[in-house]
């Protein structure tokens, strides 16, 4: 297995709330840790240069924003507290397709096949758990 991960899903909302759901901290706190019993908190600066930090639980993850272009691309650093490697990099790349929206996920520069493929599995329940987010009925703002 390669070190990099490339997941392609298709998911039920326009690109404005997937790119809510990847940017606002309130949103991700909802969705973004692949064991919803682990104390979730996102502190999240989403500007080219700043800085984001995940607390799922015990496990720390930490990086910076390269890339911030809503809705369509969000790309940052990622590193875990407890690994003295180098930091890999996510990039989040939406765009508009019939139905809703056509989401590409790369990470690259894990150290591992191993870790990459642990980095797969908790993306993929994440991932579950964004789609089940974004399948909660919004309210009409008509109404």
């Amino acid at each position: 297995m390669s070190t990099d991960i490339r997941i392609e899903r298709h998911l039920p909302a326009t690109i404005e709330r997937v790119y809510d759901a990847w940017s606002r901290p309130e949103l991700l706190t909802r969705w973004y840790c692949p064991n919803p019993a682990l104390d979730l908190k996102v502190e999240a600066d989403v500007s080219v240069g700043g800085n984001y930090v995940v607390t799922m639980g015990p496990h720390v993850v930490r990086g910076n924003y390269l890339e911030v272009k809503p809705p369509h691309l969000l790309a940052f650093t990622w590193k875990w507290d407890s690994d003295d490697g180098e930091p890999s990099q996510v990039r989040v790349e939406l765009s508009e397709v019939d139905g809703g929206t056509r989401m590409l996920l790369s990470h690259t520069g894990l150290s591992t096949a191993e870790d990459a493929s642990g980095h797969l599995q908790g993306w993929e329940i994440e991932l579950d758990r964004l789609v089940a987010l974004l399948t909660v009925p919004q309210p009409d703002p008509a109404a």
